[in-house]
This record gives structure tokens, C-alpha cells and sequence, in this order.
């Protein structure tokens, strides 16, 4: 029979996929010994199984909730429902990957009528009981019955308002009674049922509903950005109570072993005296830091940071734990591993090497390549003057600008569909914020510690983030927040910083950042590792700089055509096109020649002898044009008025041209090679450019490595004819200066026929390089473009597709091109060089790909060099494992 349940003392760590990450840590923390409040867990099968029966619980898998139950009952001597001694329970998700916030929780299930009296005796604390009573009423009624918490909320706000209450702790035993009559009130208003009092429906109904927030928006959302498989499930704990809302002595906390936001190896974390758990990471209330628990309850503190040494060492990461003080006894809720920001999982990766916990191999795995983006965006220059308003916790670290709204449907509409630049302001973030907080450049909450949902979230995406600025007096009804005498409205510009907390007014200047001594170190243990090559796409000098500056090992992808689109070139470029003749066109391209070469003499001197891909035209010549609707509108003015006959005459003439050059299909047409062939000119001046440059680099005493690129061949014999055309212009060149040049002429591979004849393509290639972005386009039959505005989106969400095919490579089709493609190539020529320069040598699933078929190198923007050597190193490591897994099991 399937085991669909087990009990904290049955599983351990090994267990994550079946128990989920935070039930394998329950299990693991019991097995060692820790003081865990004893429960069970439901498995991620189970979850699966649920949605497989049509959202059912088979009657198998109940007898065996059922005998989990009585077990924990008589662990813990009390029973469900007992009106004299009354076992309450948690009812919290737990996927295999952790997912914060993303889905449901039930506190104190077990409470009714009856048994709160029963709380309210064995505690000799009636307020106790019934604000637990209270709680439960509000978070079931939420999560199961699906009435808003607003309505608690509101009417919890007057009650204060007529008391004169600032805070829940005022509140009375007897006003908490009054509380829980009108709760059942609007309970049974809102949702047409009386509030259940049997603890075992209250039970079963809280487990189908954590099941069900498995595919809830804000999950969806969140597994999507996170790219964390459906198909997973999340697992549901069942865990004893223990309440930190006792009194003085109690209280609830969340901390971690070291600090989330820089990783410094110190305790940091929040706790609240007289609380429970849902009152810190939900930010209704601003906490205390860690540090003062040591004031105030010396034994505890003492025992929770020896607890949490002893998990970190264990575990050998940085943890994040709840924890629970019941009448100063501590407990341990959970431990899993840390979010983190970029910054600090470089230095905490780093420091638990020096401190011989993990080995260079394991640092290099803990850290996310695309995290590291975190690191190469702007800060705020100190040079300049903040106008600050207020401050708050520094929540995550990061800078941003932008345009204050309060509203998170908002903030996704006017990023997405007016491309601004937002700041979320809110008096706290809920899981439903979490579109908003990515459609934002940043979150500012007035409420909540650096443990609340919007810094969890923020951190782990990257994005500044500040919490708990209480100054900010929040009016979401009238869209504006007010600081002292200054009021902000939706729509004004702030720039805030999320490394200080600092708020201010308008928009500061940032700079660029750099790199930390950790990050410096490891990728130095990245590029021991790593086997594949990682070039940088750059057009100018100033990018191939950048590019060097990030450890690029030369240029992967040169485009030429971003040379003509400089506005001083364009006329010359569209002279050029114009030309009627042979002869006219040889003396526009008579003075594009010396501003290529001096394009390519300022690449080459950057690059300083690592190797330089440069690829020949690639667009077709009408995208140096100007638009055919603008310029028929153009004439059409100018016919109508007649005022200017020359400057009709031109229009008219340019028109003509454009619409000679007009194409139905751009991206399949007159481009690439193809150009080449039809206008040979204009590769013999760009080779004639290239070869010039060299000789004037190399008189400098500069090594160079020119690698000559043909786009878009399709055929052999287009190669074939292109490459006798380079060699031809470089012997010319050679003849005139009396020197020679070493170069390599090699190919793009971007349509189906090129990986699929590669054989014979390699006879006349020294290099193959992928294209991905248009050999997914001609692989799918899509339009990029038409595709990711029209219907891709919809793809995705309806799983008709597992992710973006321009974003991550798509091994099974575009993958399988390539490796044909090397295969068949090396095949030929066993030493030929092969790599990628789409946007996919930036991806970290696609340069695991990469590496496992065996190309030479990838190529991305300089930006994401950083993450392509790191990538490059994990796909090695994890590749030795596997092969090392596999050698185990045979």
C-alpha cells in the first residue's frame, strides 16, 4: 500500500520530494534532536493523487490522515475537539522548492465553542484563548470560506477605534468574545454558512484548500518566474501548536543564521513579545530586532543562537528559521534554506569555503547565475544631494526610481503597457501583491520588518525593497502618501534606496557598481572549473571594454550593421542604397570604408588579441530607410501643397526605392549572405575595413585575432562564393601594404538547412557560429516579434509550450539542429570551432546544453558575461556528477 503520510520521526532530509522541503527539514530537525512540536506530513503525492481524482480524498488516504491524528494525540497527551484538553493544530503547505507567502496556512485548527473554554482553563488566560479563537476564525474563514479579511479587518478597526486601543495586545478577553460573535456574523453573511465547529471538518477542509493554493495566481506567478515544475505538488504539515501570544514570556520570530542582504556571518532576524507567527512575516506589526531577545529573555536567546549554529552546520548553509517562545520555552517551527540576495549568497558561498564547511565545487553550485544580475545594475551616486523624506528598514538592497503607485494591479498595468518605471507603495505586501512587486523597480511598505513578505520576495527577486517606514502616512483611497508636512501623489517621481532604507524626493543619479573581492574570487574558481569559452556580443569599443571588464574571453558577435545606424552614417548608408549605378554605389561605399575600419581599429585595440567574430551585413537595406506610411504621408503633403518641387522630387525618388526594397517577409528574405551575393560591393568594402584595421592595430604592437563571419548560408555554395570574395579582398589589401594577415572565415548557422548540411558547409568554414535567436525562428516557423506580442504568452500559460523558446533554448527541436550540426561538422573537420551568440549563451539551461554537446565557447552581452562563467562551471560540475551517478549505479 502507498504511504501517503508519515510522521515527523519516519523521514528525513533525503525525503524532499515526497515530504516537501519544509517537511523533510521538520523531520530532519526532530531526527537530530531539536525541540520541534511534534505533527506529520501529507506527501507531494498525495497533492498529485488529490488532483487526479477530481479534487477528491480517497477514503485510503483519510484512514491514513486519520491514524497520523490519534498518533500525534497520544504523543502529545491532548486530543482533537477536547473540550478539556484541546489539541490545536497548523495546517501549512510545503513544496519541494520554497515558495514563500505563494500559498495557504490555517493556525489554532482545532478551536470551537467548546474547546476555547477548555484553552481558557488549561492556560488560566481567557484572552488567550479567545484571541487564538479570534485568529482562526478570520485565517479559516479566508483561506477555506473565502470570505476576505477585510471584512475582519474593518470591523477589528472600529472596535479599536471605539476603545481607544492603539494595538491588539489592549484588547480584553471579553472584547475578543465580543470579536468572535460578530466574526461568525460575517461569516455567515459573506458566505451563506455557518462557521464549522467539528474539528475534524475543519480539518480536511484546510487540507484541500493548501492543496488547492498549489494553483492559485499568486503560486502560478511565483512558480513561473521561479521556474519551478508543476507537476511537483506541495506537501501538507500538520503540526501541535505552540503559542507565542501567552503573555510576556511568549513570542514568535523569524531569523537567519546570517544576514540575508549582505552575508555577513551574524544573526539577524525580528521577533515580536506576546505574538504569533502570521503577525511577523505578514507585516501587520513592526518587530524588535533579534538582538533585543537577549535583554529580555538571556536563556532563550542563548538557547536559539546554539540552535541555529548547530542548523547551519548541519544543513552547511545559512537557514532561515521560525521559531516560537511558549511561556519561555523555545520551540523550532521550521528551518529551510535562506533566501538570499546576489551579494550575499557570493559572500556567504565564499566564507563557508574558507571556513572548511563546503568545498570550491559546492560554492560555485550554491550560487544562481541569475542572481548575478543583481550585481551589475546601478547605485545611487553619493556625489550628488538627497533630498531624504524618510527612512525605513533596509529591506533589500539596490537602488530604483520611479513613479509612486499604491496599487498592484496598477503598477503591472503602467509597466507593462506604458513601459514606466514604478515604485510599489503599500502599507504592507500580500502574496496577492506579488505581480506588482515584479512589474515595480522597487517596493516601499510602511509596515513590517526585513522579514516581512515584500522583503522576502524582493530579495529573492533582486529588487530594492524597504520596509516598515512608519513616517509614510498611506492613503490608499486618495492615492497619495503623506511624510510630515510633504504629501506624495501617485504618479510623482521618488528614488529610493534599499541598501540605507533612505526614501527621497525625484530622481538621483546612479552609477555603475563593482565587483566585490568575493564575487572576483569566485568566478577565478568558475573559470578553474569551467571548460566551455564565454565571449561577449559587442559593437564598439566601449561594450568590448565592458566586456573584458567582466572576464570575457574575446567577441563572440560583432554586427556591423550597428556601425551604419549611427545618425552621421545613415545619409552615407542611404546613398549607398540609393545609388542607381555601380559606380555610384562604389563611392558611398568609398566613405563608409574608413569609418568601418576605424570601428573595427577601436574593437580590435580593446580587445588586445583575444579573438574578434565580426559578422558582415546582416538586415536587409530597407531597414536603413525611413518608414513607407511616413513617407507616403510625407509626399502626399508635399504633392498636395506643392511648396517644395526639389524636396518632392527626392521623397518621391526615396519613396520609390523603399518600396523596391519592401519585403513581405523580411526576416526569410533579401539579407544575410544573400545581400553578399546580390551586392558583393558591400561585403568586399567591409572585409577590405576588417583587414585595414588589422594592419594598423598590429603596427601598434597589438596582437589581433580576426574571425570573419558569413550570415544566414543556407547552402554550401553561398559560403563558398562569400569566402572567395573575403579572401580575395584581404589579398588585395595584402598586396597594397605588403603584409600579411592570419584570419579564420566562418559561419553563422541560423536556418534548419545549414545544421542539417553542416558536412558540407564545413568545407569551406574555419567556425560555426549559432545563431539561436533566428534558428529558432525558422526551426518554429514563428515571427519573434509576432509571436511574444500575439500568442507565445498564452502558449506558455496553457502549457501548449514548457517556456519561452527565445529565452531558454529548446533542446528538443533548436538543441537537436545544433548538435547535428557540431556532429556532422566535426565530423568533416574534428577540430572545428563551434559556439553560440544568441541570447541563449546568456541562459544558464542553455549553456548546460551547450557544454553536454560539446561547443568551444558561448557568447552573450558583456552584462551577463559574469553569469555565463559561472553557468559554464556549474555545467561541468554537475555533468561530473552525473557521469560519477551513473558509473555508481552500474
Amino acid at each position: 500500500m502507498v504511504k501517503f503520510v508519515y510522521m515527523f520521526d519516519e523521514g528525513d532530509s533525503s525525503k524532499k520530494e515526497l515530504l516537501g522541503g519544509k517537511g523533510a527539514n521538520l523531520a530532519e530537525m526532530t531526527k537530530i534532536g531539536l525541540p520541534v512540536p511534534y505533527g506529520f506530513t501529507i506527501t507531494t503525492e498525495t497533492c498529485n493523487t488529490y488532483y487526479g481524482a477530481g479534487k477528491s480524498i480517497s477514503s485510503n488516504i483519510e484512514h491514513q490522515i486519520l491514524e497520523a491524528l490519534t498518533t500525534l494525540e497520544e504523543k502529545t497527551g491532548k486530543r482533537l475537539g477536547d473540550s478539556s484538553n484541546p489539541l490545536l493544530v497548523s495546517v501549512r503547505s510545503g513544496a519541494v522548492h520554497s515558495m514563500p507567502g505563494m500559498m495557504d496556512t490555517i493556525l489554532n485548527l482545532g478551536i470551537n465553542d467548546e474547546t476555547v473554554e477548555g484553552l481558557a482553563n488549561l492556560t488560566n488566560n481567557p484572552r488567550f484563548a479567545y484571541d487564538s479563537y479570534r485568529r482562526f476564525i478570520q485565517m479559516f474563514s479566508d483561506v477555506v470560506l473565502k470570505v476576505d479579511s477585510f471584512y475582519f479587518e474593518q470591523y477589528l478597526d472600529e472596535v479599536r477605534e471605539e476603545k481607544g486601543y492603539s494595538s491588539d495586545p489592549e484588547m480584553t478577553s471579553e472584547d475578543w468574545k465580543e470579536v468572535v460573535k460578530e466574526y461568525k456574523k460575517i461569516v455567515a453573511k459573506h458566505s451563506r454558512t455557518a462557521f464549522p465547529e467539528d474539528p475534524k471538518e475543519q480539518l480536511f477542509l484546510s487540507i484541500r484548500a493548501v492543496f488547492d493554493s498549489w494553483n492559485n495566481q499568486r503560486a502560478i506567478v511565483y512558480r513561473r518566474l521561479q521556474n519551478i515544475p508543476e507537476h511537483l505538488g506541495t506537501a501538507v504539515n500538520i503540526q501541535s501548536m505552540v503559542f507565542g501570544n501567552m503573555g510576556n514570556n511568549s513570542g514568535t520570530g523569524v531569523a537567519f543564521t546570517r544576514n540575508p542582504s549582505t552575508g555577513e556571518a551574524k544573526l539577524y532576524g525580528e521577533y515580536l513579545i506576546n505574538a504569533q507567527g502570521e503577525d511577523v512575516v505578514a507585516g501587520i506589526r513592526t518587530p524588535q530586532p533579534i538582538t533585543s531577545l537577549q535583554e529580555e529573555m538571556p536563556a532563550v536567546y542563548q538557547q536559539f543562537t546554539q540552535t541555529c549554529q548547530l542548523l547551519e552546520n548541519h544543513n552547511k548553509d545559512m537557514q532561515d528559521i521560525e521559531f516560537t517562545v511558549e511561556r519561555g520555552e523555545l520551540f523550532i517551527l521550521q528551518t529551510r534554506t535562506g533566501k538570499r540576495t546576489a551579494q550575499a549568497a557570493i559572500r556567504i558561498a565564499v566564507e563557508l569555503v574558507k571556513e572548511h564547511i563546503i568545498t570550491k565545487q559546492e560554492a560555485i553550485l550554491r550560487v544562481d547565475p541569475d542572481q548575478l544580475n543583481q550585481l551589475l545594475h546601478r547605485r545611487i551616486d553619493d556625489t550628488h544631494e538627497r533630498k531624504q523624506i524618510a527612512k525605513g528598514l533596509p529591506a533589500s538592497p539596490g537602488a530604483a526610481t520611479g513613479e509612486v503607485v499604491f496599487d498592484a494591479d496598477e503598477a503591472e498595468r503602467l509597466a507593462k503597457d506604458e513601459k514606466k518605471k514604478i515604485i510599489l507603495v503599500r502599507p504592507e505586501t500580500t502574496p496577492d501583491d506579488i505581480h506588482g512587486i515584479v512589474a515595480a523597480e522597487a517596493t516601499v511598505t510602511s509596515r513590517g520588518g526585513m522579514t516581512s513578505h515584500a522583503a522576502v520576495v524582493a530579495r529573492g527577486m533582486g529588487k530594492a525593497c524597504i520596509c516598515g517606514c512608519e513616517a509614510l502616512k498611506i492613503d490608499l483611497k486618495s492615492k497619495q502618501f503623506k511624510v510630515g508636512d510633504t504629501m506624495i501623489k501617485q504618479g510623482d517621481i521618488i528614488t529610493i534606496d534599499g541598501s540605507t532604507g533612505e526614501i527621497m524626493l525625484g530622481e538621483i543619479p546612479m552609477i555603475e557598481p563593482k565587483l566585490s573581492d568575493e564575487f572576483q574570487l569566485l568566478l577565478s574558481w568558475a573559470d578553474e572549473e569551467r571548460k566551455l569559452g564565454v565571449r561577449a556580443n559587442a559593437d564598439n569599443p566601449i561594450d568590448a571594454k565592458k566586456a573584458l571588464e567582466f572576464g570575457a574571453g574575446g567577441i563572440g558577435l560583432c554586427r556591423t550593421e550597428h556601425m551604419f545606424m549611427d545618425a552621421g552614417r545613415i545619409p552615407i548608408v542611404q546613398e549607398m542604397i540609393l545609388a542607381e549605378t555601380h559606380q555610384e554605389r562604389e563611392l558611398a561605399l568609398a566613405k563608409l570604408l574608413p569609418m568601418q575600419q576605424e570601428d573595427f581599429e577601436g574593437i580590435f585595440e580593446a580587445m588586445d588579441g583575444n579573438p574578434v567574430t565580426i559578422r558582415l551585413l546582416d538586415p536587409p537595406l530597407h531597414e536603413f530607410l525611413p518608414d513607407k506610411e511616413e513617407l507616403l504621408v510625407e509626399v502626399t503633403k508635399l504633392q498636395l501643397t506643392n511648396s517644395n518641387p526639389k524636396e518632392l522630387q527626392e521623397k518621391e525618388q526615396l519613396l520609390r526605392k523603399v518600396r523596391q526594397l519592401d519585403e513581405f517577409n523580411p526576416m526569410l528574405g533579401h539579407r544575410g549572405c544573400r545581400l553578399g551575393m546580390i551586392f558583393p560591393e558591400i561585403y568586399v568594402m567591409q572585409a577590405k575595413a576588417i583587414f585595414y584595421a588589422i594592419s594598423k592595430v598590429m603596427e601598434k604592437g597589438i596582437a589581433v585575432g580576426p574571425e570573419i563571419m558569413i550570415p544566414l548560408v543556407g547552402h554550401v555554395n553561398e559560403l563558398k562564393e562569400m569566402r572567395q570574395l573575403v579572401i580575395s579582398a584581404g589579398v588585395q589589401v595584402e598586396e597594397e601594404i605588403g603584409q600579411k594577415f592570419n584570419y579564420l572565415i566562418g559561419t553563422m548557422v541560423e536556418v534548419p538547412r545549414a545544421a542539417l548540411t553542416a558536412d558540407q558547409i564545413a568545407e569551406e568554414a574555419d567556425f560555426f557560429s549559432f545563431g539561436t535567436n533566428d534558428l529558432t525562428q525558422t526551426t518554429f516557423g514563428y515571427s519573434r516579434d509576432d509571436a511574444e506580442s500575439k500568442f507565445l504568452q498564452a502558449y506558455i500559460e496553457n502549457k501548449v509550450l514548457p517556456t519561452n523558446p527565445f529565452a531558454s533554448l529548446d533542446q528538443e527541436g533548436v538543441g537537436k539542429l545544433v548538435e547535428t550540426g557540431v556532429k556532422l561538422g566535426r565530423r568533416l573537420k574534428p577540430e572545428l570551432k563551434t559556439g553560440i551568440c544568441g541570447e541563449h549563451g546568456g541562459e544558464k539551461n542553455s549553456i548546460q546544453f551547450c557544454h553536454d554537446v560539446g561547443l568551444d565557447y558561448v557568447s552573450c552581452s558583456p552584462y551577463r558575461v559574469p553569469l555565463a562563467r559561472l553557468a559554464a562551471a556549474q555545467a561541468k560540475i554537475k555533468q561530473e556528477q552525473k557521469q560519477f551517478e551513473l558509473q555508481l549505479q552500474s
